[in-house]
């Protein structure tokens, strides 16, 4: 798939599970908690906590039990998870997209549905600060995906530009912008946290194209 970039060009990026693997993030918080915890056995409680995770079971539920004496809380246990800095990396070929648009003076925007902290800790460690010329979380905006306004607030009135939307959401990505006329990719995934059945979704949520991967796109 190639895409012209210029200066009247902008691209926006959901940032869960399509910048990065949002599973990555989770297995991150989980060592975080567990190192917490356990320092001596963090490793081995956080892999006991990926297994509970992945067979369908309560982590937190399972930790509350586990350790009845270090008066854990649901609460303590969530702002562990959303507070701490994250061992996370972008998809293959991000990279090298955004260094691409950025090089032909096109603009780069994140739409991110979230608490403020979590998702610019989020933007930090992936490296991402000093590319996004526009970052919209949902807390700081007061609105959360589908609304339009987070969308439109990329629109400068009076300018022509040729907008972009890449997401992985089918429920809540795509059927905004595609209202707005904007071109959207969709990042495919089996491991998405997000459900990816087409089939259960009308044609109006569904993206314009799909990719694999950031690597099938070139930016010229």
């Amino acid at each position: 798939m190639i895409i012209k970039a210029d200066k009247n060009t902008y691209f926006v990026f959901d940032l869960d599970d399509t910048l990065y693997s949002e599973i990555d993030y989770l297995k991150s918080a989980y060592y975080a908690i567990a190192i917490e915890i356990s320092n001596e056995n963090g490793k081995l409680l956080c892999n006991e906590m990926v297994q509970i995770y992945s067979s369908g079971g309560n982590t937190f539920e399972y930790l509350l039990n586990k350790f009845p004496e270090k008066n854990l809380s649901i609460e303590k246990l969530l702002y562990l998870y959303r507070t701490h800095y994250p061992n996370i990396s972008l998809r293959e070929g991000v990279l090298e997209m955004l260094f691409e648009i950025k090089k032909r003076d096109g603009k780069i925007g994140v739409i991110t549905d979230g608490r403020s902290i979590t998702q610019r800790n989020k933007i930090n460690a992936l490296g991402l600060e000093d590319l996004v010329d526009k970052l919209v979380i949902s807390e700081e905006f007061g609105y959360e995906k589908p609304a339009s306004l987070l969308y439109e607030s990329f629109i400068e009135s009076g300018s022509e530009m040729q907008f972009y939307y890449v997401g992985d959401n089918l429920c809540n990505d795509f059927i905004t912008p595609k209202k707005l006329a904007w071109c959207c990719i969709g990042v495919l995934d089996k491991k998405s946290i997000n459900q990816q059945n087409l089939s259960e979704y009308a044609v109006e949520y569904l993206p314009h194209f799909f990719i694999n991967k950031f690597t099938e796109i070139e930016i010229i």
